[in-house]
């Protein structure tokens, strides 16, 4: 990275300056020059004089002066002659170039740390010191919102979700692995959480559209302060397991509309067991064959309307009567009572779950 960005100084410089001028690393390599076909040559000698003295020093005919940081330079500037011009000329560039390390150097500084933070990797007693030592605004709204990629392919989508986002002082793209990135997105106080589906929906889009890049976000909370971050991120986490459960369907899911389905997901497998087990006594839950959970499934989406629900599903009200009586008989349980409606539906849910084995966070 470093060799990029000194290249790009040097090159702008170069016309200005009438003579040679350079970078060197610690090895004496030179990593950036005016004459490219000098990339790569090896000044063992200058490089032990100059690193050993920490100062400006003059070898062979070029000046050269370290930067980096205060303790331990990591670089040196150099530039052909040793008149005054050439000194004054060294010293902009070294200013330039101690510049831009430092911008550079801040930036991914403030992208590990918002990795760590969002991960749990860092202590919560530092991660005010290190804010401040990174001047990061700790006290502003936040979400994170969790991109997965379903499809590997060979384009940076990382790349581009950070074009999206190109204002690297407020919003930062993380990437987790290798089919998660993690936008921890800056946003006002007020912001609904319908806001952060439609820009859910708008990275979604963009990347499938213009990409053909199939990709599922699971969104967070909005939260108050750096520290809340990785709770934000663990909510986005879930958000993609507990879809992946219970809303196939869906590629944006919010975790704030989860409901049912998220109680579900943090309880342990054994008690969601032992609950199969009492509710269908009678009879198991698998003894039910697939038209009689779709029967189910729209007279749930018909609100326990039974002549909504046999309109819907083309039969006569009485077939559909015949149905659910059926189903009373096998699970003991009478669908057209809402306190039994609501103990079928969860225990469906429950048995989707624990057919899934989804990842625990």
């Amino acid at each position: 990275m470093s060799n990029r960005l000194f290249q790009g100084i040097v090159h702008q410089m170069r016309d200005e300056i009438d003579r040679t001028i350079g970078v060197i690393d610690e090895t004496g390599t030179i990593i950036s020059c005016s004459e490219l076909s000098r990339i790569g040559e090896v000044l063992s000698k200058e490089s032990s004089e100059v690193f050993s003295a920490g100062k400006e020093v003059e070898v062979a005919g070029y000046l050269f002066r370290p930067f980096g940081s205060k303790m331990h330079p990591e670089y040196a500037a150099f530039i052909e002659n040793t008149d005054e011009l050439s000194e004054k000329c060294l010293g902009l560039l070294t200013v330039s170039l101690s510049s831009i390390k430092q911008y550079y150097d801040e930036k991914f500084d403030r992208s590990n740390f918002i990795k760590n933070v969002i991960l749990d990797n860092i202590l919560p007693g530092d991660i005010y010191l290190k804010a401040k030592e990174l001047r990061f605004a700790s006290d502003v709204t936040r979400a994170v919102l969790l991109i997965r990629i379903e499809e590997k392919n060979d384009l940076s989508v990382f790349s581009i979700i950070q074009n999206l986002f190109p204002d690297k002082t407020k919003d930062f793209v993380i990437n987790i692995n290798e089919t998660d990135i993690a936008l921890v997105k800056e946003v006002k106080n007020n912001i609904d959480s319908k806001d952060l589906e439609k820009l859910a929906r708008s990275i979604a889009d963009s990347l499938g559209q213009e990409y053909y890049t199939h990709v599922l976000v699971g969104i967070g909370t909005t939260v108050v302060g750096i520290k809340d971050l990785a709770r934000s991120f663990k909510e986005a986490q879930i958000s993609l397991e507990v879809g992946k459960v219970f809303d196939t369907e869906k590629s944006i899911v919010r975790y704030d509309n989860l409901g049912v389905a998220r109680l579900i997901y943090q309880l342990p497998t054994t008690l969601c067991e032992m609950f199969l087990h009492e509710i269908f006594k009678r009879s198991s839950i698998d003894s039910l064959d697939s038209e009689t959970l779709f029967t189910i499934q729209k007279f749930f989406e018909n609100n326990l309307n039974v002549s909504e629900t046999s309109r819907k599903l083309f039969v006569h009200r009485n077939t559909l009567v015949y149905r659910l009586e059926k189903i009373k008989k096998l699970t003991g349980l009478d669908l057209r009572e809402f306190d039994d409606a609501i103990v079928f539906k969860v225990a469906l849910m429950v048995k989707k779950y624990l057919d899934a084995n989804p990842v625990k966070y």
